[in-house]
């Protein structure tokens, strides 16, 4: 089996970052080389303020500050660290189709492939190629084609080793992962690349977590994964709608079902929608390959999933404008969280994007504050739905440093992100600022009903009556 010493992982995002973080952590002996082209992006990851890193993970600037500069190194000479590495972890950005054949569900592979394509013109000597990305099946495939035929004489093996991590606790989910999966070839040459790379976890993971599977296993195992916990949050979220037209409580239900041991606690608790970089462009993906392979009614079932997510962000914000007696024109509604979820910056597929936009074709005057989200990434994100002008977004809405402050005369305030500093706000000054009635929309059902009610609040917390 081959020993590595060196590694190279192209795309330093949120998931390139951290995995090599921890990797490089955990095996001194490995020198880890993150690379991009992304200049910016990489200055951010050398900088010295290590609160300013690009990725905002509980734990992971401790364990950059620890390894950075030892083992661990951010560079835009990509080149250079695929010629010296053994081992090379694809992990850039496969967005959904915007363009063409499967526009809208497939993964646009183009990052990918021109990966692959600098990996096989630089290599001079034998790679260990492993898929980091969330890509869709038959994407190794695609990669050993292409090494095959524009690789000079060059062996390369490919593997797929998909990333199951929670942001918020993708740290911790790298530490103490529940499994890691490793799938390749079923050659002599593919297990010794699987027990290559299965020789890296094993220093700080025990063997019995680590899953060897062939590649297609694999990486259809990561879309079906995210689709599982996605649906299980599509169908909590579906209750809840029916809660709030009944006396019924939706956290009563998700505790009373959870306790069933074939079911379970986890993923029951009811929001605005789920977010994030992978759930609705891992179903998306499964969708099209399901309909590429003629399976109509799968890819209908993994659709609905989707359907009630949309749902679910549309409904609240049609609840907010019809509780604020139909008109929302020039009322100041302010939004509290921009990022998916509490404890990361990432803010792809947020519901607060979706509920933002259309409180602003009602023309609201919208206030928005989040603790680790940029001015510039929120228009960014307001910018990308090509709903109106950027100017026009500028206008409409405007980025707050003080969460505070921005509540006087504020017709309504939304809970976007169960992030914790809001719970303990003082709520009572907030109450005593905005204009009567005044109205709070939990979408994260972060607040107590009785205590947000007893201090004067018109409070609705998603499902419940």
């Amino acid at each position: 089996m081959q020993k590595i010493t060196k590694i190279c992982c192209i795309g330093a995002g949120y998931v390139g970052g951290p995995t090599m973080s921890v990797i490089a952590n955990k095996c001194p002996h490995i020198q880890v080389t993150v690379v991009d082209i992304n200049q910016d992006r990489i200055d951010q990851w050398n900088t010295e303020d290590l609160d300013q890193l690009p990725i905002y993970e509980p734990g992971l600037k401790e364990i950059v500050a620890e390894n950075r500069g030892k083992n661990l190194f951010f560079s835009t000479e990509v080149d250079r660290a695929i010629d010296e590495a053994q081992m090379i972890f694809i992990s850039v950005n496969t967005p959904t189709k915007t363009y063409g054949k499967g526009k809208g569900q497939a993964a646009d592979l183009k990052f990918v492939e021109l990966c692959a394509r600098n990996i096989a013109k630089v290599s001079k000597t034998d790679k260990i190629v492993v898929e980091k990305s969330t890509l869709p099946v038959r994407t190794a495939q695609a990669i050993q084609n292409i090494l095959d035929n524009t690789g000079d004489g060059v062996h390369f093996e490919i593997l797929s080793n998909p990333e199951f991590l929670a942001e918020g606790t993708a740290i911790d989910d790298l530490i103490n992962a529940d499994r890691v999966l490793i799938g390749g070839n079923e050659t002599p040459s593919g297990q010794a690349a699987k027990d290559a790379l299965s020789a890296i976890y094993e220093n700080w993971l025990p063997k019995e977590r680590i899953l060897q599977t062939n590649i297609w296993s694999s990486e259809l195992s990561k879309l079906v994964a995210n689709a599982f916990l996605a649906q299980r949050v599509s169908s909590i979220n579906s209750i809840s709608a029916l809660c709030e037209k009944t006396d019924a409580n939706i956290q009563e239900i998700s505790r009373a079902i959870g306790f069933d041991s074939r079911i379970g606690p986890k993923f029951l608790n009811a929001s605005v929608g789920f977010g994030g970089s992978c759930f609705q462009k891992d179903i998306l993906n499964l969708v099209y390959i399901a309909r590429s392979f003629g399976l109509q009614e799968v890819a209908d079932y993994w659709e609905q999933v989707i359907i009630m997510n949309d749902y679910q962000k549309s409904r609240f914000a049609e609840h907010i404008i019809s509780t604020l007696y139909n008109t929302i024109s020039g009322k100041k509604i302010i939004l509290y969280g921009w990022a998916f979820k509490k404890d990361t910056n990432d803010t792809r597929e947020s519901a607060a994007i979706h509920v933002a936009n259309a409180l602003m074709e009602e023309h609201a005057e919208v206030i928005v504050y989040d603790p680790k989200v940029t001015e510039s990434r929120i228009y960014q994100d307001l910018d990308y739905l090509e709903t109106r002008s950027p100017e026009e977004n500028r206008r409409l809405l405007t980025v707050a440093k003080n969460p505070m402050e921005i509540t006087t005369d504020a017709h309504a305030i939304a809970i976007l992100t169960e992030w914790d500093e809001f719970k303990d706000y003082h709520w009572e000054k907030i109450y005593a600022q905005m204009l009567k009635p005044a109205f709070v929309f939990d979408g994260r059902r972060l607040l107590e009903t009785d205590t947000m009610k007893a201090i004067g609040f018109n409070y609705y917390k998603i499902g419940q009556s």
